[in-house]
């Protein structure tokens, strides 16, 4: 448990398969509460140093065989723990209550009433919860009492206030619940007695301390895209190490428009970071002329990238350690351990065995992506950088459909230009979670000053996620789309149609390959 550890309260999530355990535990940090994702089987006696641990949803029912458990003994702890939906479930289940099928299932909106004598519920009106659930308890465990429930739920929720057990059916952590944040607030600060120290402000700074103590006086080497993640990561070793730290930045020709002198401008004439730009456009163009199946331009670029950096690390000797903008969503989606700044390297990233590294610097695995935008901020990172839109590694080359040429990657760059440009004059950009354009590889007939043309039809996309695992497409302002497909069709030579995607994901997904 690192954070307890290093003098952090916190707070377990354990994710019994819901699709919102990385959502509990960002509401949780929000609230300044340190917060860790581990498996519903984890052992009772690894937990022992948290404040509180929750239980997260699950898609299954907890009397189906081999239903995700947790074991008996978690409980005895003396922890508090709150169940949500399939945990409130399972706590019920193990302690001896009973979980059956429900008459009139609920999923949605729902009207609920709440106990006045519940810490839980400490200032929580009757309000709208959001349910999502086929079974439901019908008899609660002994010594636990109903504590809220709705017109088909009577024991929507229910606790133990002496072991400090509490459990709901609804999702307090998504927005849809009314008062989910004071619900949460509820539990760490009135039940677990959380501290509330945890802050980016504090973290960027002891972690460029412990950087320079765990560092020393040894090399590190960074494959600097430019985007969120690689930006901060360089940035707290920079702030380090200085000099001993050399990012190797690979302009493979495919980023947005002005992005590679930006990177450039920022970190080697403003933070006189040691940075080598490979300008490898025209290698990597080559190499893809012709190919037009999405998978293959993927792997050539990623190949190619490997190779690039690989031909530039050599030329500096000696490197010990790699730093990587690994984050939390990487961590827990890889179904990786504990997090640790340094660790063992072991083919991480798509390199090579060979490469040579003692060792991997991860300083932001602890973080979810708002959380590295934050600390990007602290360390004085431009806007412009920490802000960045979500990039895919093979940059431009899967927002072009069919064959990239020279010609189209500068279309596309216009064009996407212009679209974040409107959406920024309209104080939008901090509102959508992804905004781009695609060149879609359709042509259509259009007219153009007193003579018919037949040219690209461009896409504009932009969708709201928490997760980035489901999407919504984005309502955005008439105005916004005149102005910006105005723009596009005048200002762009080659295109004449503009239109605007409308799909969520699922059943999209938010690129285009």
């Amino acid at each position: 448990m690192p954070k307890a550890n290093r003098g952090h309260q916190a707070v377990v999530v354990l994710d019994f398969g819901g699709q919102y355990a990385q959502l509990i535990a960002r509401r949780v940090r929000d609230r300044k509460v340190y917060c860790e994702i581990k498996p519903y089987w984890t052992d009772p006696g690894e937990l022992s140093g948290y404040k509180g641990i929750i239980f997260t949803g699950g898609p299954g029912s907890v009397y189906a065989p081999e239903a995700p458990l947790c074991r008996t003994e978690l409980f005895d702890l003396g922890i508090p723990v709150l169940g949500i939906c399939y945990g409130a479930q399972v706590m019920a289940q193990v302690l001896g209550g009973r979980v059956g099928p429900m008459e009139a299932p609920e999923f949605g909106k729902t009207p609920t009433q709440f106990s006045g004598e519940s810490l839980l519920f400490d200032g929580v009106p009757e309000s709208v919860v959001w349910m999502s659930h086929n079974d439901g308890i019908t008899a609660v465990p002994q010594g636990f009492a109903p504590s809220a429930g709705s017109a088909h739920c009577p024991i929507a929720a229910m606790e133990d206030r002496q072991r400090k057990l509490y459990a709901v059916q609804f999702h307090p952590e998504v927005a849809h619940t009314d008062h989910g944040g004071k619900m949460l607030e509820n539990f760490l600060y009135k039940i677990c007695a959380c501290a509330g120290d945890w802050e980016m402000g504090s973290f960027a700074w002891d972690t460029v301390e412990r950087l320079r103590e765990t560092i020393g006086d040894r090399r590190v080497l960074c494959g600097l895209s430019g985007g969120v993640d690689s930006s901060v990561a360089a940035m707290l070793v920079h702030k380090a190490v200085g000099k001993n730290l050399t990012c190797i930045f690979v302009d493979h020709g495919l980023l947005r428009k002005d992005e590679g002198d930006l990177v450039e401008q920022v970190f080697k004439k403003e933070f006189d970071m040691n940075i080598i730009r490979v300008n490898a456009g025209e290698r990597f163009l080559s190499k893809l002329q012709g190919v037009t199946d999405p998978e293959r331009k993927r792997k050539m670029i990623g190949e190619e990238f490997i190779r690039v950096f690989e031909a530039e690390a050599a030329k500096l000797g000696k490197v010990e350690l790699l730093c990587q903008g690994t984050i939390y969503p990487d961590v827990v989606e890889s179904g990786s351990g504990q997090a640790a700044v340094i660790k063992s390297h072991h083919n991480v990233g798509g390199l090579p065995e060979d490469v040579g590294f003692e060792g991997i610097v991860e300083p932001l695995r602890d973080l979810f992506k708002d959380e590295v935008r934050r600390v990007g901020t602290e360390l004085g990172i431009p806007e412009a950088l920490v802000w960045r839109q979500p990039f895919p590694g093979p940059g431009l080359a899967v927002r072009i459909i069919g064959e990239i040429t020279p010609e189209r990657v500068a279309t596309l760059q216009e064009a996407d230009a212009i679209f974040r440009e409107e959406v920024a004059r309209a104080g939008l950009e901090r509102d959508i979670g992804q905004y781009f354009a695609v060149l879609t590889g359709t042509r259509s007939v259009g007219v153009m000053g007193d003579g018919r043309s037949y040219g690209e039809t461009v896409a504009l996309r932009a969708v709201n996620t928490t997760d980035f695992m489901t999407a919504d497409w984005y309502q955005m302002p008439y105005d916004v789309l005149g102005r910006a497909s105005n723009r596009i069709v005048n200002e762009v030579p080659g295109v004449t149609r503009v239109v605007y995607d409308v799909t969520s994901k699922p059943p999209a997904t938010i690129e285009w390959e």
